[in-house]
């Protein structure tokens, strides 16, 4: 048996829930009709507040459904999508949007800049609409708290656009580590090659003209008010030079993709890829909240941008039978610098199993399908054939380290593999345990439908988003941020307790 029993373990669902849905779904209750669920033979009528980018993206999951209304606050992104949808009424301001559409919309997908999230998301569910919002849930701890009070408050279905949590790997990464196979882990390593975007920025550019299609003013929503300009990736403002592989010419210093790296904006590449990548360890290891967060190596700190090449480390107590455990993470890992990559002591020379006997080829072969599969899982796992002999490299996933042998999981979870590979060949997968899912998107079309709660509910995410954003917390500072979960308060730096809680532009303020 494993180091915890099976009752105890941390299940996506559990009793809990047990005879609470009825057979053919909240929508066949007229009682919970009127609370919004539907029938399942009902589509959902869905809107969407963001819809360039990554929320075009997201729209494609939901085509099943009915897309109602859309809103955007820059037509430049958003129209290629208004065009797509050209009999869904367009707007600017989400407000307005919700006046006016009440009565047509049931849920609302939500893929605004991070500081957006929270605040889109509490009008919608204010209103009885069902919200699916994109990682990583919020930009800071208290955001997260406020949500998952206000799901429970308003009794609507939701999830967080982490596609790992619905993925078969991440189940099996859950369901080996408490099968006791690799023993109680006391370390996790993960990291990821992200940010994609400029960083370490020194200064901002001179201010400009806000272009036409572009509500700036919007945009900003809850942030206070900074002038807009486009700026220039250069040396003037990004240490080195580096622009990622987008460039002044195609994307602007803020809007729309630059954000990611401003800290009232985003939250890095923590909130970018941590989220998906720590979500099995969130999971298998039950993890909680910390009780400390250190940054303990940072490139280029500035005043209002995340620093390049950061590491960051979370403690976690003792949880039931399991042991203290520390979760590490870096990103910036762009440049092959070993430095960046956790070496597993033991695997120098390890070379990885090729992708036809990942996962796929052993009776499961929904196991590193999706956009990333097994393939993906065994070349980043391996890195090079030059890189072999300085052991593992792992980009955009995570190591686990136990008394007994390692786990490693790619990208948001969906490859899966022990290590080293030999006692991988022969390995037999445990029995599932943990629900499956319909489908990350399907998932919570279900919980709208009055299904079981989405994989990752706000009753999961919360807690998740609020640990990961501490880290976003730590990059500021030099030395370690102890926290007080019960308080959730950091004990020992006043100063970084003020991060804790947006400053809500006036107007734009947060409650129940």
């Amino acid at each position: 048996m494993s180091h915890f029993d099976v009752s105890r373990r941390h299940f996506f669902f559990g009793s809990l829930l047990a005879g609470a849905v009825p057979a053919a779904g909240f929508g066949s209750v007229p009682s919970l009709k009127a609370l919004g669920y539907k029938s399942f033979n009902e589509k959902l009528n869905i809107a969407a507040v963001g819809v360039g980018g990554r929320g075009a993206e997201n729209l494609s999951g939901f085509l099943s459904e009915n897309i109602v209304a859309l809103c955007d606050v820059d037509s430049r992104q958003g129209g290629r999508t208004f065009k797509r949808f050209e009999k869904a009424p367009n707007y600017v301001d989400f407000r307005k949007m919700l006046d006016k559409e009440a009565k047509n919309i049931d849920a609302v997908v939500i893929s605004t800049a991070d500081h957006m999230h929270a605040t889109v998301a509490l009008w919608c569910m204010q209103r009885g609409k069902h919200v699916y919002v994109e990682k990583p849930l919020t930009r800071t701890p208290w955001e997260a708290r406020l949500l998952a009070e206000a799901a429970l408050k308003y009794k609507v279905a939701t999830q967080m656009g982490n596609q790992g949590y619905s993925h078969e790997g991440h189940r099996t990464a859950c369901e080996i580590i408490w099968s006791g196979e690799i023993g109680n882990v006391t370390e996790v390593h993960a990291n990821t090659s992200s940010p994609n975007w400029p960083q370490g920025i020194q200064t901002i550019p001179k201010e400009e003209p806000v272009p036409t299609g572009l509500d700036w003013d919007l945009w900003l929503g809850c942030a206070p008010m900074r002038p807009y300009t486009s700026g220039g990736w250069d040396k003037d403002h990004v240490p080195n030079g580096y622009t990622g592989p987008y460039n002044g010419s195609n994307y602007g210093f803020y809007v729309p993709h630059d954000w990611r790296g401003f800290y009232d904006f985003g939250t890095g590449a923590l909130g970018d890829a941590a989220i998906h990548a720590l979500g099995p360890a969130n999971q298998a290891l039950a993890l909680g909240m910390p009780i400390a967060v250190e940054c303990l190596r940072a490139e280029h700190r500035s005043k209002f941008s995340y620093p390049l090449h950061a590491l960051l480390r979370f403690d976690f107590p003792a949880r039931g039978n399991m042991p203290p455990v520390s979760v590490y993470w870096s990103d910036g890992a762009r440049d092959g610098n070993p430095e960046n990559y956790y070496h597993p002591k033991g695997l120098e020379n390890e070379v990885l199993l090729p992708a036809e006997n990942n996962l796929a080829a052993r009776g499961r072969p929904d196991l590193g399908s999706g956009s990333r599969g097994s393939s993906v899982a065994a070349s980043a796992l391996g890195g090079t054939p030059a890189r072999r002999g300085a052991g593992v490299l792992l980009q955009d996933g995570a190591i686990f380290v136990g008394e007994k042998g390692y786990l490693a999981t790619v990208g948001r979870g969906e490859g899966v593999q022990l290590l080293p590979a030999a006692r991988w060949e022969d390995y037999k997968l445990p029995p599932p345990i943990l629900p499956r899912s319909p489908g990350h998107y399907r998932d919570w079309i279900r919980a709208c439908k009055g299904g079981e709660p989405a994989c990752s509910n706000f009753s999961v995410a919360a807690p998740y988003a609020e640990w990961v954003t501490l880290g976003a917390i730590a990059y500021r500072f030099e030395g370690k941020l102890e926290y007080d979960p019960k308080a959730r308060r950091f004990t020992n730096n006043a100063e970084a307790n003020q991060y804790l809680k947006p400053v809500f532009r006036k107007g734009w303020e947060l409650k129940l």
